[in-house]
């Protein structure tokens, strides 16, 4: 196994890795023990109780932080008309139909998610190689695609605020960041509280058994810390 850096070393020893923490005293702890020169972001790592296998056991969403994520996020619309009116107005610098479609099957890739109202997926269909590998494509299922035209300032003052999509890997594993180390605790946790909630919300049909079965919070490069799930179940239906 690799070895670690004399920071990271003396970060482990302030975490008791028996111990399974409160959600707040996670949060103090993690700020404590992130010994990066940046402001690095914090994650949380869910193993689910899931077959990733099988598609009645898939988990995505997503869950809107009350407290942003700390990321500028840089969006596209794909939209003509009225919607596509709002969408500049909204402050979106790059918005368009087949134009926009061009671009991308040109090589622009400059920004974090697209979004796409529902009459625009014939057209943005074609891009799905491009977007799909990297996570881009417009989803019904991750909330980026608008059916109504009333609906679109809402949803991107979600999207560039604070929502954050959340999906299973192939192993059952699931990681989200959830905001930076310059947060203060009561940010971090409610966070992550939002996060925790809205996971459990989804758990899907096919799940059997124990569907949270850990919850770790840590920042890009400090030690895990772990949570005491049903605490933090606790805790986030309280939040609700």
């Amino acid at each position: 196994m690799p070895k670690h850096g004399k920071k990271y070393d003396q970060a482990s020893k302030l975490v008791d890795a028996t111990m399974f923490y409160q959600p707040q005293e996670a949060a103090d702890l993690v700020k404590k023990v992130a010994y990066a020169n940046f402001d690095e972001t914090v994650e949380v790592h869910f193993k689910l109780g899931i077959d990733p296998r099988h598609a009645d056991q898939q988990v995505r969403s997503t869950a809107t932080l009350p407290h942003g994520t700390g990321k500028q996020i840089r969006v596209i619309v794909f939209a003509e008309g009225e919607a596509a009116r709002i969408a500049l107005e909204q402050g979106i610098e790059k918005v368009g139909s087949d134009d926009l479609v061009r671009e991308i099957e040109a090589g622009f890739l400059d920004f974090d998610l697209s979004l796409a109202m529902a009459d625009q997926m014939g057209k943005v269909g074609k891009l799905g190689r491009i977007l799909g590998r990297r996570g881009l494509m417009p989803n019904p299922r991750s909330g980026t695609v608008v059916r109504q035209v009333e609906d679109l300032p809402q949803v991107l003052s979600e999207v560039r605020g604070g929502r954050v999509e959340f999906r299973n890997d192939r192993t059952g594993l699931l990681h989200v960041g959830i905001g930076k180390k310059s947060f203060s605790e009561g940010q971090i946790t409610d966070n992550m509280l939002a996060l925790v909630e809205a996971v459990n919300r989804v758990k899907p049909t096919g799940a059997k058994g124990v569907y949270i079965q850990s919850i770790t919070l840590t920042t890009s490069m400090s030690p895990g810390v772990h949570l005491d799930v049903a605490a933090t179940l606790a805790a986030a239906s309280a939040q609700r």
